[in-house]
């Protein structure tokens, strides 16, 4: 049996409820993933952020992340910077994140963008358990190349596996297969090498229509509902301007959805 190539990285993260706050109760890490300390928030919640100290990921190397969030807790989850995938010798590069929501709890999984250098391999799985009563925002980011380098992603995959379901009922199942012909078909992203899907736990009509309203007039983002899930695709050519849009539908969701009003990680302001 071949023993593994890369660095085989996990971090467990469990979180429960005071009776004025949210904890990190629980945490295990395995290698090179770990968690700055986590910071209380206003509204009684809990503020974290994932750290990966080699600052990139090689072909070979297993990042597994799991969050686990207990009932009436309220959980946020952000990244310093982006992620970065390099180019591969043959070998696949995976990160697999499960989340799971209590009934009454609430998740924000807002990573910044995973970067996937030309010639990359990578495998990057989503699975989002929620109960039917938890709330839950998150979204995902991705650049192909590196645009503002000048290089491009002539060569190289990124196959992503979404998944969320409350309970035994599913409520979204995607695979997509990032390469160049994707990046470069009518059908995919139109020579546009960024791209993010955000969602959002449990949403109305009334909400889609005032995220129409505020998509109108880009004609790069779509927005639908899917049994509650509300579903937000953009793409684009520069990285603040996608940034941007995704925390001001962020902002105007976090209120419906989450219960409180907009108040960016500190991470951000870094």
């Amino acid at each position: 049996m071949n023993a593994p190539s890369g660095w085989q990285a996990e971090l467990r993260l469990g979180f429960t409820r005071e009776p004025d706050r949210t904890v990190l109760a629980h945490r295990y890490h395995r290698g090179p993933l770990t968690v700055q300390r986590p910071f209380q928030t206003g509204e009684g919640g809990c503020e974290v952020c994932l750290l990966h100290p080699p600052a990139g990921v090689v072909g070979g190397d297993e990042l597994l992340i799991g969050v686990t969030v207990a009932e009436n807790s309220r959980v946020l989850v952000t990244t310093p910077a982006a992620t970065k995938f390099y180019r591969s010798e043959g070998a696949t590069a995976s990160q697999a994140v499960d989340l799971h929501v209590a009934r009454g709890a609430c998740l924000e999984w807002l990573p910044q963008e995973s970067i996937f250098y030309q010639g990359a391999r990578v495998r990057c799985r989503v699975r989002v358990d929620l109960h039917e009563e938890a709330r839950f925002i998150g979204w995902e980011a991705c650049v192909l190349g590196r645009p503002a380098a000048g290089e491009g992603f002539a060569e190289g995959q990124v196959w992503l596996d979404w998944q969320m379901d409350t309970g035994a009922r599913p409520l979204l199942r995607e695979r997509q297969l990032l390469d160049r012909e994707s990046l470069d078909a009518i059908w995919g992203l139109g020579g546009q090498p960024m791209t993010a899907c955000l969602w959002a736990y449990p949403a109305t009509s009334r909400l889609l229509e005032r995220l129409h309203a505020l998509t109108a007039d880009d004609p790069d983002t779509g927005v639908t509902v899917l049994d509650k899930l509300l579903v937000v695709r953009s793409r684009d050519r520069c990285m603040m301007r996608l940034q941007k849009r995704l925390r001001t539908l962020w902002a105007e969701l976090r209120p419906d959805i989450i219960g409180c009003k907009p108040q960016p990680p500190r991470i951000w302001n870094t």
